[in-house]
């Protein structure tokens, strides 16, 4: 019986043959350094225990924070397995730094451009004749006057230069013209159907140029809304006629034409755009403003006409000055006085939505061809590959200026306009073309087309709703690259005078006036619309750089 029982094994014996890890045979051996009692803790856990105790907060601050970054990591690590192929790209993208803040600079630039007729402080087409080849005048901040500071720039005065005899502008430093944040100036469409005429910012100060007659009484003014019979007859050289009573012909509710009978309206430098103010005398006393007539041009001597101006005639007695408003031409002028931001703002809408809509033709193109070829192959993949081939041969510049010099002369701006999309967009489908047509031959033996086949789809069902979809990213990135080259193309056909022509506004239209080594030297403000277009290029190259990148987000 004593051979029968097996000797009894401690629970050191069991746990080592259990296959775990020996411990001690007293209790106290299995605890940490810092659960073990008093006199048997090492003396260095008594000191790290104090300074445990001293810092206390800080420790389960750290512990706790610690913790916290831990699940942030995890959860990190979770969304990241379960993002989508267009979050992963989103998230690329973000990281290509250039990329991420040039589609910033892309984005304001398409807001300010679709919206010219907001930022633009005055009319594209409007001469002012007294600026002509104007500076860019330099924006400051400081006192304008009021009790707030605001922005104001100083006007240009023109003077004769002591040495050349020519006339130049210099700065008036005397006067400071402010600049309004959204002030009043001509009438327009927001967003093609709202009526306002509200923009971004302008000026709305005016200086006076005549405030009295000849014969220092007030100026003595009729209004009539048809041509004075005096305008007719050529301007005299004699002397103005005497003054005779202020009188106001009432027919019909337009004011077309005034009459001022004590002044030389050209002697007196009177101007197109000029204003004529009307005073009047309220019950009080006081002399209030009650409204102003632009002028539209300066008839003869005594006559100008008005801007058509619907409204109640000025009550008997009133006051006349006529004022010249004060003007901020942040740009500079071109050499007929047109404002160089409204135009550069205004340009920039058709060449950047003409660069758009060239790619979206394109894309259709090349999609359409590219599919077609490469999902049937044989004698149809051949004919429109060599016909590609055919148009990629032939040099750009060459085949642009045979189809621009195409274009009749009669056209109407918008057929110009979608003539010179339709030859772009010819000759850009090429190259998206023939990628389609290699993705195509790849994706087209895979199971799930075959599957979408044997479930009774139709073959372009399975062209462009199975096989396309699956590198849409390459394509986005591939139209990104190739928009700087519609804009491009715009512009030099433009610039040579075979694209775009006047009225129509575009940055490839203005470069045309900067095309000899004289005006660019005398007036460099005029390449403004080359730097936009630097600015467009290299955007959009940046912006086609970072999706052809996130285009596969799972490289390194």
């Amino acid at each position: 019986m004593a051979d029968n029982q097996k000797p009894k094994k401690n629970q050191s014996q069991e746990r080592i043959s259990a296959g775990a890890r020996p411990v001690d045979s007293h209790p106290e051996s299995s605890l940490s350094p810092q659960e073990r009692p008093d006199d048997q803790r090492p003396l260095e856990v008594d000191l790290m225990a104090e300074a445990g105790r001293e810092t206390g907060v800080a420790t389960a601050v750290d512990a706790a924070s610690g913790a916290l970054t831990d699940a942030e990591e995890a959860e990190k690590k979770m969304a990241y397995y379960e993002a989508s192929q267009w979050q992963l790209m989103r998230r690329r993208f973000r990281k290509h730094k250039m990329a991420f803040w040039m589609f910033h600079v892309l984005l304001v630039l398409y807001i300010i451009c679709l919206n010219c007729e907001f930022f633009s402080p005055y009319n594209y087409e409007q001469i002012h004749a007294d600026s002509v080849y104007q500076p860019p005048q330099v924006l400051r901040f400081g006192s304008t006057g009021g009790t707030l500071p605001g922005f104001y720039v100083h006007p240009f005065k023109m003077e004769q230069h002591p040495v050349t005899l020519d006339q130049r502008y210099y700065v008036d430093y005397e006067r400071r013209v402010p600049i309004k944040l959204f002030s009043r100036g001509f009438s327009y469409n927001l967003f093609g159907f709202i009526p306002t005429n509200l923009h971004f910012f302008g000026t709305s100060d005016t200086r006076p140029v005549l405030t009295e007659g000849s014969n220092g009484s007030g100026l003595e003014v009729s209004f009539s809304r048809t041509k004075p019979a005096s305008a007719d007859e050529s301007p005299s050289a004699e002397s103005p006629a005497e003054a005779t009573e202020s009188t106001i012909e009432t027919a019909g509710d337009v004011l077309r034409y005034i009459q001022v009978d004590n002044v030389d309206l050209f002697a007196s430098s009177v101007k197109r755009n000029d204003v004529l103010r009307v005073f009047y005398q309220a019950e009080d006393g006081r002399e209030s403003l009650q409204r102003d007539f632009r002028i539209r041009g300066v008839v003869n001597n005594h006559v100008a006409e008005l801007q058509d101006t619907p409204g109640d005639v000025p009550p008997e007695g009133a006051r006349f000055e006529i004022h010249r408003p004060e003007r901020a031409f942040l740009l500079g002028t071109d050499g007929l006085g047109r404002d160089m931001l409204s135009r550069l703002v205004t340009g920039g809408r058709i060449s950047l939505l003409l660069g758009i809509t060239g790619v979206l033709l394109s894309f259709f193109l090349g999609i359409s061809f590219g599919g077609i070829s490469g999902y049937y192959g044989g004698w149809i993949d051949m004919g429109i590959q060599r016909m590609a081939e055919i148009l990629q041969s032939i040099p750009k510049i060459p085949i642009w200026l045979a189809l621009g010099a195409a274009i009749p002369r009669g056209w109407s701006p918008v057929q110009v306009y979608f003539g010179m999309t339709l030859i772009l967009a010819c000759m850009g489908w090429t190259g998206l073309c023939r990628v389609v047509r290699g993705k195509l031959l790849s994706l087209r033996e895979e199971d799930y087309a075959r599957a979408a086949l044997l479930a009774g789809a139709t073959e372009r069902r399975v062209i462009f709703m199975h096989l396309i979809p699956n590198f849409t990213s390459h394509i986005i990135a591939s139209l990104t690259l190739a928009i700087p080259g519609m804009i491009m193309a715009e512009t030099s056909l433009s610039f040579l005078g075979l694209g775009l022509r006047p009225p129509i506004v575009s940055w490839g239209v203005l470069l045309q006036q900067a095309n000899s080594v004289a005006v660019v030297k005398q007036q460099p403000w005029l390449l403004l619309p080359a730097v936009m277009v630097i600015i467009a290029v290299l955007s959009f190259n940046f912006i086609g750089e970072g999706l052809r990148d996130a285009a596969d987000p799972y490289s390194s």
